[in-house]
């Protein structure tokens, strides 16, 4: 059940999903990965044939399992607060602290009974015993202090053999194979936990660009909206301020005064109507282009071929804000690497195909899209045309608005293409 769980959510996640994803599994594979060899090494022959208790014997492996059981939620908990620049509650890292030292002294206890020369695995068993906490140590510490960590560790142990009976080669070669496996694999934790914060970092800064972009635009239509009606509404003002003034003194021009405010208001109604239908349009070749910027700004490789110059002004609106909604759903949905932008001239009418891969399940068109592509079949609906929309079955994503026009453009030349 929870396999199935990770798939979809794969398949159904964002580009920084997935490497979250692979960063979080990655180092759970890691702890479990050292479990599984220190448990075969604790029931080798050299064990099971020298006079160690069996006692001993099953508590190092039960020790070794808890620690992985302890260390999962501890790994997780680690790379959240390393990403987040926070802290994590005493509790379960004190566990894990006390679960590898009483892992390290089984197996400890296990070579000293078989014997250090007779164990010479004894430095891999050591090396797997302390990756799980030293994994999630050096994502809530300094480097500093897990370093001094692991090299204390390192040292304590090598002393720990050669007082077992293992002779200075062998506790040389115990310092060296705990310090360095364990500290290699310290490393590569760090440096995946640091990418993923600097991907973090990075879609942070998207959505933060995106919100301001839209800020922008709102502050430049209550603009284009301030400087049509503060003036007028300031006259407004004044002459029905006038027209009252002269009413209460009986002088017939308050009338004038009045007829010249209705005509100021009829004129601020026309251009308001004029700032919000050029706010509301969408030119072709403009929307083509804005489109084109937008996807490569993303990290999308994006071609646009054709510029619909010559079409009817009703029919350049309408596939202006449909390039502006398949452009839209190709930001917001999936994972694309690529986007196709295509106007096609046909004998009687017009289409525009937009084609992307990186389709998810959650993609608009498809059965529980959005509801961005209604509103878009209406506006096409109004100039005569048809939209279909949906996945290709290959993997890819098409959108196709066709418009009839009023004349056959078939022998028309091909548009160059923008890119």
């Amino acid at each position: 059940m929870w396999v199935g769980a990770l798939v979809r959510r794969w398949k159904g996640g964002s580009g920084f999903d997935k490497i979250d994803l692979y960063t979080r599994g990655t180092l759970h594979s890691l702890v479990w990965m050292s479990i599984v060899p220190q448990v075969l090494l604790s029931v080798t022959r050299p064990v099971r044939e020298s006079d160690a208790p069996v006692a001993l014997i099953a508590g190092t492996v039960l020790i070794a399992i808890a620690q992985g059981f302890c260390s999962t939620p501890l790994v997780a908990r680690s790379l959240d607060a390393c990403l987040r620049h926070g802290t994590i509650e005493r509790p379960l890292p004190t566990l894990g602290a006390v679960l590898m030292l009483a892992n390290t002294a089984g197996l400890l206890g296990l070579g000293a009974y078989a014997g250090p020369e007779e164990f010479p695995e004894l430095p891999l068993a050591l090396s797997a015993a302390a990756l799980p906490f030293t994994t999630s140590l050096v994502l809530i510490t300094p480097i500093w202090v897990s370093s001094v960590a692991l090299a204390c560790l390192s040292a304590g142990v090598s002393g720990v053999t050669s007082l077992a009976g293992g002779s200075g080669s062998f506790a040389l070669q115990t310092f060296a194979g705990v310090g360095f496996g364990v500290g290699l694999l310290a490393v590569t934790a760090r440096l995946s936990a640091w990418s993923l914060g600097v991907m973090s970092k990075l879609r942070d800064a998207q959505d933060v660009k995106t919100r301001l972009a839209v800020a922008e635009e709102r502050l430049r239509f209550g603009r284009d909206m301030h400087d049509v009606l503060g003036r007028n509404l300031a006259v407004i003002a004044l002459k029905s301020e006038l027209a009252v003034e002269l009413a209460q003194r009986g002088k017939p021009t308050a009338m004038d005064q009045m007829v010249e405010v209705q005509r100021i208001a009829r004129a601020s109604q026309q251009e308001v109507r004029d700032v919000v239908r050029g706010y509301r349009e969408a030119d072709l070749p403009t929307e083509l282009l804005g489109a084109q910027g937008a996807l490569r700004a993303a990290g999308i490789e994006c071609a646009v071929h054709g510029d619909g110059g010559r079409l009817p002004a009703p029919v350049q609106s309408a596939l202006g804000w449909a390039v502006r909604e398949a452009a839209t759903n190709v930001l917001r949905h999936g994972d694309p690497q690529r986007c196709d932008i295509r106007l096609e001239t046909e004998r009687d009418g017009i289409r525009l195909v937009v084609e992307n891969d990186g389709v998810t399940p959650g993609t608009p068109g498809a059965p529980g899209g959005g509801s961005g592509l209604h509103g878009l079949r209406e506006r096409l609906a109004a100039v005569g045309g048809s939209l279909e929309a949906g996945p290709t079955g290959d993997g890819l994503f098409q959108l196709t608005a066709a418009v009839p026009l009023p004349s056959p453009r078939s022998t028309a030349p091909a548009p160059p293409a923008i890119a």
